[in-house]
């Protein structure tokens, strides 16, 4: 192995002063060709360091040589890089067709299949060919970055540095570190990915990292509510997406992933947690995969990709009366909005004040915003729930649900409501938490659970989200918007309709909420 300056006196493990980016005149070495490979690949190589890459496959190195130049050709066409620029970039691309040829590697990123034991064998082989100082890496997504190194010599020089899909465009980088992981090398991991253009955030080796860990409900809770035979993939995407302001509903999003993909991840990371119920993998989902509909690969997942299919649309009331009064009794909390919007819309608003937390229409029924209760156990009542929304203004649709046999009168005046403020309305059944309000009190709680278990600060657990998977806000953000109080009482109600551990808040939400002064859930 080669002498460093940067190694401790007396030891092999890097020292604290290697702590910077690697320098751009050292070379990156990426082993695994695929669409990762590449994409690593290019974003190292653009950052000006010399680029080796290396597949155990023959001749597949030089193949993903030509497809990044390929990758760069584009960029020229479109304007994005000159000429000059990809010519020089193209000179510092090689491929290896030995391991050893990455000798002189200052960083060495790893985007091979995901098995553990091919993985801790390629490192194994790695340490006999690299300096000390070279900081070795993995780019997996779902295995743990502590027993991939666990069988080194330097356990202390080995992180995760893992990219999302397409490495070049997506700028999250999460930069994980293993139990045995140098504090040095996690900053020198963490500074070169930034110095790349990337926006890297720390956490500790828990399954599934920050993205994949917390982004489970966002699937889970849309997979639930379509089991439960209240509402179709189609109208639940659509709540999601206009009321809640994700990008992509969950159903057409894992078509795209993958329903193979995106079903392997929750199952492992419901593995890796002992099965815990908060991370439980949904029958209908497993059955989709058997059945060969994966998605938009095979043509067919929850939705049809067949030429010619149409786009299912979502449920959709008929256009209804709106009332001209009516009387908000208590506060809104998240829903407070409405009030502005409602009398915008020329209905007159009366308010009383009080502890019901709820708009009352002429016929005498109630809206309240979800609160993980359902109407059908108060039958005395006259209740129509509607869910939460990102921005009420800008939600370009509400979901409401109530009992079977509600008045339609009652019904009506609800719709009416909401499509006088320009909304569109879709009804579905009776479901405890509706859609958007109980997916994000889970997002809330799973995030509020691995800040406070050290897995991540809650800066870079928002940022993640926003960036990792296009959320509209964090969701530490978003529960102090809602109130974490509020959130942890949602949950509550609903674990005691679904007394399976599944909902049961966190002590960490606990927390949040109950410090928060209790006015602000109402």
């Amino acid at each position: 192995m080669t002498a460093n300056a940067n190694v401790r006196p007396g030891s092999d493990e890097p020292s604290a002063d290697a702590a910077g980016p690697v320098d751009p005149s050292r070379a990156v070495a990426v082993v695994g060709t695929g669409t990762m490979g590449q994409g690593i690949a290019q974003v190292a190589l653009l950052a000006g360091h010399p680029v080796r890459l290396y597949d155990s496959a023959p001749g597949r190195a030089a193949e993903a040589v030509a497809a990044v130049g390929g990758r760069l050709d584009r960029l020229v066409e479109k304007g994005r890089l000159d000429a000059a620029e990809r010519d020089a970039a193209l000179a510092r691309l090689h491929a290896a067709d030995a391991l050893a040829e990455l000798a002189g590697a200052a960083l060495v990123v790893e985007a091979i299949v995901e098995r553990l034991d091919v993985k801790q064998r390629l490192f194994a082989d790695l340490e006999d060919v690299v300096g000390a100082d070279a900081v070795l890496a993995t780019n997996t997504s779902s295995l743990s970055v502590t027993a991939i190194a666990g069988g080194l010599r330097l356990p202390g020089r080995f992180v995760g540095l893992h990219f999302f899909n397409p490495a070049p465009l997506l700028p999250l980088v999460e930069v994980v570190s293993g139990f045995a992981t140098d504090p040095a090398t996690a900053t020198r991991a963490y500074e070169t990915a930034r110095r790349w253009g990337k926006t890297p955030v720390r956490c500790t080796d828990t399954p599934g990292f920050i993205v994949n860990r917390i982004a489970r409900p966002f699937y889970a809770e849309a997979l639930r509510v379509h089991e439960e035979g209240v509402a179709d993939p189609a109208t639940i995407d659509a709540a999601l997406r206009e009321s809640g302001g994700f990008r992509m509903g969950p159903f057409e999003l894992t078509d795209l992933i993958g329903q193979d993909v995106n079903e392997a991840v929750t199952r492992s990371v419901w593995d890796s947690f002992h099965q815990d119920p908060k991370f439980t993998p949904s029958l209908a989902q497993r059955r989709l995969v058997e059945s060969g509909r994966l998605g938009r690969k095979s043509g067919h997942g929850w939705f049809s990709y067949a030429e010619g299919a149409g786009r299912p649309e979502p449920h959709t009331a008929a256009p209804a009366k709106a009332p001209e009064r009516i009387t908000v009794r208590g506060g809104l909390g998240p829903a407070e909005q409405l009030v502005g919007l409602v009398e915008e819309a020329g209905i007159t608003v009366v308010r009383e004040e009080g502890e019901t937390g709820g708009i009352e229409l002429p016929s005498g029924a109630l809206l309240r915003l979800a609160d993980g209760r359902t109407s059908f156990e108060r039958p005395q009542e006259k209740i129509v729930h509607f869910d939460l929304a990102l921005d009420y203004a800008a939600a370009g649709r509400i979901v409401l649900s109530a009992r079977e046999g509600i008045p339609a009168e009652a019904l009506d005046e609800a719709v009416g409501l909401f499509q006088a403020l320009g909304k569109q309305v879709s009804v579905i059944g009776d479901v405890p938490g509706m859609i958007v309000a109980r997916t994000v009190a889970m997002l809330v709680d799973l995030a509020a659970d691995a800040v406070e278990r050290g897995v991540a600060t809650a800066e870079d657990v928002d940022t993640a989200m926003r960036l990792g998977v296009n959320y509209p806000a964090g969701p530490l953000e978003w529960g102090a918007r809602i109130g974490f109080r509020r959130a942890c009482s949602l949950l509550i109600q609903m674990h005691k309709r679904y007394p399976t551990g599944r909902y049961a808040p966190s002590v960490a939400l606990a927390r949040r909420g109950y410090a928060e002064p209790a006015e602000e859930s109402r």
